[in-house]
Order: C-alpha cells, then sequence, then structure tokens
C-alpha cells in the first residue's frame, strides 16, 4: 500500500510491462485450500486411509488437483478424526499467505444425520466486531468459503452424512504471525488469518481484493457506529491522518489505495456525516481529475491542472512552464517549496479535489482534506466550506 503516487509515471511503465515484469501466474484461494483439505480429510475418514492429491471443485464451478499433505487418521472407531494439508500456492501474487499449511480435521457427530459442523482452529482468526457479514465470536471463514468447504465434504462424505454428521475444524499453523501482515486486527479480527476467496483463484496483483478490502472496512467502521471515515492513499498518509485526528477510533481509518471510487460510494451508501482524506500531492491532484482509480497505470497526472494551480498562487511564468512540462507532481512541490510557496499550491490543490470530490459523489457528508509532505509531515487542512 504504496503512497508513491508518480513513480511509476515518471519511469513511463506501461501496464502491459509491469505485468510481465511481475508473473501472471495464477494461485488458490485460503478458501479453495481449505476445502481441498476438508475433501482429502472427509476421504479418509471414509476410506480409512487419506488419499495423496484429492480434485477439488472451486467456488467458480471448475476443478483442480492438489497435492495432500500429512494425511494421517488418529484414534479408532467414531473417535478417529482424520487430517490432511494442502500448502497454499498464491501464486504470483505478493501474498501473506502464500506456503500457508491449510490443515482440516475431520471427525464424526454420531446420530447427527447430514450435519456438517464448521470450526476455526489455530491460525484461523476469531469474528470480534460487527460488519463483516460473520457472526461474531466465530471464525473468519467468508460465506462463499464456508459453503465450499461444506459442497466439497458432501461430495464425497454422502454415504457417512446419510448416518451422522461430520464436524471440520480449519486450522493454519502460524496463521496467527501471518495475521499480523493484514488488516485483520483493524476489521476486528483476532488471532489469524481470514479464509477468503469468492472464486478460488488468487489472480496476481489482484486490484478486486483490494477493493474488496476498503468496502469491507468501511462497513465495519459503520457497524461501531462510528459518525467519521478517514481514507488515505498508503501507510504513510495513515500514519500522518491519525496524528493530525487522535480523537478517532482506529476503525475510522481505512486504506483506500488508488480506489476512490469504491472508498466514497461505500461512505455515501453508510451515510457518514465526515469524511477526511489524507493525501500527499501525486494522489490529491489525480483526485482534482476526478479520477476514479488513481493509479499511474491508469491516467497520467494532469500537468496543466499543476501548473495552473502554481500559477494561482504567484509562481513565477518560467517555473509555471516548466511545471507543465515534468513528469511529476513532486517536481511542482519541490520548486514550489524552495519559493515559500507550499502551503498556498497545496490547500490550491486541496480545494480542487474537494470540488471534484463533491460532484463525483454528491451526499451530505462534510469532507475535510488534510495534506502532508512525502515524510509524512503536515502541510495543510482544509474543510470543505473553504474551498472555491
Amino acid at each position: 500500500m504504496s503512497d508513491n503516487s508518480d513513480a511509476s509515471a515518471a519511469a513511463k511503465v506501461r501496464k502491459g510491462d509491469g505485468r510481465r515484469e511481475r508473473g501472471n501466474r495464477t494461485g488458490f484461494t485460503t478458501g479453495t485450500c481449505s476445502a481441498a483439505a476438508a475433501r482429502a480429510a472427509a476421504l479418509g475418514l471414509l476410506l480409512g486411509e487419506v488419499p495423496a492429491s484429492v480434485v477439488c471443485r472451486l467456488a467458480n464451478g471448475s476443478e483442480a488437483t492438489f497435492a495432500v499433505h500429512d494425511g494421517r487418521i488418529e484414534g479408532e472407531g467414531e473417535a478417529r478424526i482424520a487430517h490432511a494439508v494442502i500448502v497454499k500456492d498464491a501464486g504470483d501474487d505478493p501474498d501473506a499467505t502464500h506456503g500457508a499449511h491449510m490443515t482440516a480435521a475431520v471427525r464424526l457427530l454420531p446420530h447427527r444425520v447430514g450435519e456438517i459442523v464448521l470450526k476455526g482452529g489455530f491460525g484461523v482468526g476469531l469474528v470480534t466486531k460487527d460488519g463483516l457479514g460473520l457472526e461474531v465470536g466465530g471464525p473468519a471463514i467468508n460465506p462463499v468459503p464456508q459453503r465450499n468447504i461444506r459442497d466439497n465434504v458432501r461430495a464425497v462424505a454422502d454415504e457417512m452424512l446419510a448416518v451422522d454428521g461430520l464436524e471440520v475444524t480449519i486450522s493454519v499453523p502460524g496463521g496467527d504471525e501471518m495475521a499480523k501482515k493484514t488488516l485483520n486486527a483493524r476489521l476486528g479480527i483476532l488471532g489469524g488469518i481470514s479464509i477468503l476467496g469468492t472464486t478460488g483463484i488468487v489472480r496476481p496483483y489482484s486490484t478486486a481484493a483490494f477493493r474488496a478490502s476498503v468496502v469491507q472496512a468501511v462497513d465495519v467502521a459503520a457497524k461501531q457506529g462510528q459518525t467519521s471515515v478517514v481514507f488515505t492513499t498508503g501507510g504513510r498518509t495513515e500514519k500522518f491522518a491519525m496524528r493530525q485526528l487522535p480523537e478517532l477510533d482506529e476503525s475510522c481509518f481505512v486504506q483506500m489505495g488508488d480506489f476512490v471510487k469504491a472508498a466514497f460510494q461505500s461512505a455515501v451508501k453508510r451515510d457518514f456525516p465526515k469524511v477526511y482524506v489524507g493525501a500527499m500531492v501525486g494522489k490529491l491532484t489525480k483526485m482534482c481529475q476526478g479520477l476514479a482509480v488513481t493509479h499511474a497505470w491508469k491516467a497520467e497526472i494532469d500537468r496543466d491542472l499543476l501548473a495552473e494551480s502554481a500559477q494561482e498562487v504567484g509562481a513565477p511564468a518560467d517555473l509555471v512552464e516548466e511545471i507543465r512540462a515534468a513528469e511529476t507532481a513532486r517536481f511542482a512541490a519541490e520548486r514550489l517549496a524552495g519559493l515559500g510557496l507550499t502551503v498556498a499550491f497545496h490547500r490550491a490543490l486541496a480545494g480542487k479535489a474537494i470540488c471534484s470530490l463533491k460532484a463525483c459523489y454528491p451526499g451530505p457528508y462534510h469532507l475535510t482534506i488534510l495534506v502532508c509532505d512525502f515524510e509524512g509531515q503536515f502541510i495543510c487542512r482544509l474543510e470543505e466550506d473553504e474551498a472555491t
């Protein structure tokens, strides 16, 4: 979640080039790997031996074959428990859960015909807040993976389910440490990772996953009864915004990254009275441009807008033309700083951003823009009634 707003544009990296350099091998979600492990363990309970590989039906209806690790059966008779592990392969996505040992333990529930009880074991997060669409006090296993796990178990265990029920416990060794690299704690998911996935497939550098996390974070803040939401473009701007708004609960702060449209539409839908945005000059300029997604690959920085703003605050004509020809917003910010025009220039941009955002995402909310420099230090704060 970077705050480096125009580095890619400055380097003139095309979207296609970036994808080729990064790699485009798809992988599998934690939900898919959990379903495959549960299916393998259920087969083990049925057959008396856990298979070395298993075919799993994904949430999108396709099928894939997975190698099964650490397959074993413990106990005797009705007390037997079958274990199976699927090692998650996230493909070329830089996923915090890549390599996770998604583990399923399946045991009989005598005389509970047809029941499949799904539980979270060690390393699977515990839901502690409303707003996630999951039961508070239950495991952080999202609805689609829950359904996919049950469907895969049912596909191989109908014979057992005609007489008894099954308990499926999903665990993730090391999941507590993996979770520290995610925003789970902010969302009220404690002690482990979430079991996620809507299609079963992980696509490299998935924008859909990030966008969904932004919407989810807004929903959680609303469910907590918060009346303010603070959108930031990355970790540095979030820390800056938190210093400026110490009275707000942590759940109010949402890293929207490049997803301005998703963030603002969610805030409007949830009727937040107050919306704040924390940004640096690059992303701030993109918001002035009215872009729904501010990534450098989506659209270049509007250099005319930067030049006009510099002219408005008194920059000399030769510098205005240099800014118009420059590749980055940072160039403008640094040159104007040398003339003592930092605050005036950023206030001008903030005013344009407020007008653009309110036009694109109308609503009764009050909008405030907080601007910091590249080190996360305060430059200015502008309220919507100050924007022109």
